[in-house]
């Protein structure tokens, strides 16, 4: 969706200048209280999403300059439970930056809000995120600014998600086409 989009022309758009990852860098914080929780008493996993999507939308919207929607969130891995009286750390940055979208990979991280020992990480997520204009049409982002090494290993991997996400989408388009050819409705 995000990745193909031909309505833009660089042949007739300016350059657009590119901005450092650290430049729309952000972490969000919350603290985990009974509203937060599941059937089993721990944060419900939604409640992370809600806030990894929240982090990852505010980093866009400062990368892009202006709106930007999710388009997908390829992976959310949940590593270790999150309890009531838990103080949540969202961090997020752009990873990727293509035309239109960006990556935006997210690290949770919690600590109980009485104590002093650091943070664990509890949980990533990979979002890719559309830049829209006030019709809600792509519009350019800029190039992200990679400054660190691990800045560029994370680009690095965002590219071979980028692959991997193209890749699983032509594979479907396929196989319908082929099961819509031989007069399977689906």
């Amino acid at each position: 969706m995000t990745d193909q989009v031909t309505d833009v022309n660089p042949d007739t758009e300016p350059d657009i200048p590119g901005k450092p990852t650290s430049a729309s860098r952000t972490t969000l914080s919350h603290i985990m209280t009974h509203n937060d929780t599941n059937l089993l008493g721990t944060v419900h996993g939604g409640v992370i999403m809600k806030l990894v999507d929240d982090a990852a939308g505010a980093v866009a919207g400062r990368h892009s300059g202006g709106p930007a929607v999710t388009a997908s969130m390829d992976e959310m891995a949940f590593l270790e439970p999150v309890r009531v009286g838990d103080l949540v750390h969202v961090k997020a940055q752009v990873n990727w930056t293509g035309r239109t979208s960006m990556e935006v990979g997210v690290r949770v991280l919690a600590e109980r809000w009485n104590e002093s020992a650091p943070p664990t990480q509890v949980g990533s997520a990979y979002l890719v995120f559309a830049a829209v204009d006030a019709d809600g049409k792509p519009r350019r982002v800029p190039p992200v600014i990679l400054e660190t090494d691990r800045d560029r290993r994370r680009n690095q991997e965002a590219q071979i998600r980028r692959t991997h996400r193209l890749a699983r989408r032509r594979a479907i388009r396929e196989l319908r086409e082929k099961r819509a050819a031989e007069g399977f409705e689906d």
